[in-house]
């Protein structure tokens, strides 16, 4: 495994230095259990993070959506 793309990989996936690190030291060591171990662990992290966001654009939408209805209301 090319430890140098990883490395970029894992920064591009938006993992921090001391995952990436972890990462790396157990590819080195063989480790590919707990490589992967450690990989998951931070995907579960990003996916709570995008389940946040897409709450968060559905509350800017509801808020979008009820502003349109105040306006045409305040045009009849």
């Amino acid at each position: 495994m090319d430890l140098k793309r990883l490395k970029q990989n894992l920064s591009d996936a938006g993992c921090g230095n001391e995952t990436s690190e972890g990462v790396i030291r157990m590819c080195e060591a063989g480790d590919m259990e707990g490589a992967l171990r450690m990989m998951r662990k931070d995907r579960c992290r990003l996916m709570d993070e995008l389940h946040e966001s897409g709450r968060k654009v559905d509350c800017m939408d509801f808020l979008i959506r009820a502003t349109e209805r105040v306006m045409k209301q305040a045009d009849q």
